[in-house]
C-alpha cells in the first residue's frame, strides 16, 4: 500500500483491558441506537441536545456569538431561537455518527439522495480529479456515507487518540472512502487528484495566521481563511466543486454545485474571498445546520487586537 494512505488499524486484544470498558459502553449504546427507526433517534438526539447544553456550556456560548457576529440583523430572540435549534441538532448529529459508521446500505440509500452528482461525472469524464470542497455542517458523517455509495472518495484523515476509537472510527469512515489520507500529507491529496479521484477537502476552518488570507466572512470583515484550498487547486490536474450535506424532513440529502469556473483566477486574495462568499451562501440555506461550536473567528488580523470570544 502506497506510503501516502492512512494504514488501516488492527483490532488489538488490549481493547478488552479495563481501560476501554466505558469506551465499549459509549460505543455499544451509540450502536443499539443506530438500529432504531429514525424518527426515534431524533427525538433521543434531542434529549442529548438538551444534555449538551448543560454540561457543554463553553461550546454553546461559542456558538451563540457566532451567531451573533454572523448574523447582526437578528433581534436577540431570533438569535435565541437558532442556538436552541442548532443544540438539538447537534445532539442529532452524535447518533448520525452511528448512522454513517453502521447503517447498511439499503438503509442508507432509503434515507439519503444526492443531488447535482452529474457535475462530479462531467469531471471525471475529462479525466480530472474532481477538489470537492465540503463546508462544516454536523451530518456530515451521513453526507460522505452517501456520496460514498455514487463514487467512493478520498479524503484527509486525523487519527483518534484514543486506539480503540481509532480502530472504530477509521473502519466507519472507511465504508464511504476509497482510501484515507493523513490531515498533513498534501502530497498524498495532490497524488490522488492527480490519478483522477474524488478528494475531500475543508476550507472553512481557521488554521491560524501563518497559512491565511484575511478576507470576510458573513459580517466579520477580516476573518483567517485558508490558503490551502489554493495549493490544491493550482498544483492538482482538477476542477474544483462544492458539496454539502444537508438534513431535511425526509432523511438526507447532498448537494453538488457546478464546477467553479476561472478558478483559480491568478488572484489568491479574489479566489480566498470567493471561496468564503460561496461556504457563507450554502450556510444560509441550512444556517443551524452549520458547526458553529468552534471558534471560526479565533484568529485575529493583528496578534494585538482582541479576541471576539
Amino acid at each position: 500500500m502506497s506510503k501516502s494512505k492512512v494504514q488501516a488499524p488492527k483490532f488489538q486484544v488490549a481493547f478488552f483491558l479495563p481501560k476501554y470498558w466505558l469506551v465499549w459502553l459509549g460505543i455499544g449504546i451509540l450502536y443499539f441506537i443506530s438500529w432504531m427507526p429514525l424518527i426515534v433517534q431524533n427525538q433521543i438526539g434531542k434529549l442529548l441536545g438538551k444534555v449538551l447544553a448543560i454540561l457543554a456550556k463553553k461550546r454553546v456560548h461559542i456558538a451563540k456569538r457566532n451567531f451573533e457576529l454572523c448574523f447582526p440583523e437578528k433581534s436577540e430572540e431570533e438569535i435565541k431561537a437558532m442556538l436552541k435549534e442548532h443544540i438539538s441538532l447537534a445532539g442529532i448529529a452524535l447518533l448520525e455518527t452511528g448512522m454513517g459508521w453502521w447503517w447498511p446500505d439499503w438503509r442508507v440509500k432509503l434515507n439519503g439522495k444526492i443531488e447535482g452528482y452529474e457535475h462530479i461525472e462531467a469531471i471525471l469524464a475529462k479525466g480530472k480529479g474532481v477538489f470537492a470542497l465540503a463546508i462544516h455542517n454536523m451530518s456530515l458523517e451521513m453526507g460522505c456515507r452517501i456520496a460514498g455509495l455514487r463514487y467512493p472518495s478520498v479524503a484527509l484523515y486525523r487519527k483518534h487518540n484514543n486506539a480503540l476509537m481509532e480502530y472504530i472510527q477509521y473502519h466507519g469512515r472507511a465504508r464511504s472512502n476509497k482510501y484515507m489520507i493523513h490531515k498533513r500529507n498534501a502530497k498524498g491529496l495532490l497524488k490522488a487528484l492527480n490519478e483522477g479521484e474524488v478528494g475531500f477537502y475543508f476550507p472553512d476552518q481557521d488554521y491560524g495566521r501563518a497559512q491565511s488570507e484575511f478576507v470576510p466572512f458573513f459580517a466579520v470583515d477580516q476573518v483567517a481563511t485558508t490558503k490551502g484550498t489554493l495549493l490544491f487547486a493550482k498544483r492538482a490536474n482538477c476542477e474544483t466543486v462544492f458539496i454539502m450535506s444537508m438534513r431535511t424532513s425526509s432523511g438526507y440529502v447532498v448537494k453538488v454545485l457546478p464546477s467553479l469556473n476561472h478558478f483559480p483566477s491568478g488572484d489568491d486574495k479574489l479566489d480566498i474571498t470567493r471561496i468564503n462568499k460561496q461556504v457563507e451562501d450554502l450556510v444560509r440555506t441550512a444556517p443551524t445546520q452549520y458547526l458553529w461550536m468552534h471558534k471560526r473567528f479565533k484568529t485575529r488580523p493583528n496578534e494585538d487586537d482582541p479576541s471576539l470570544y
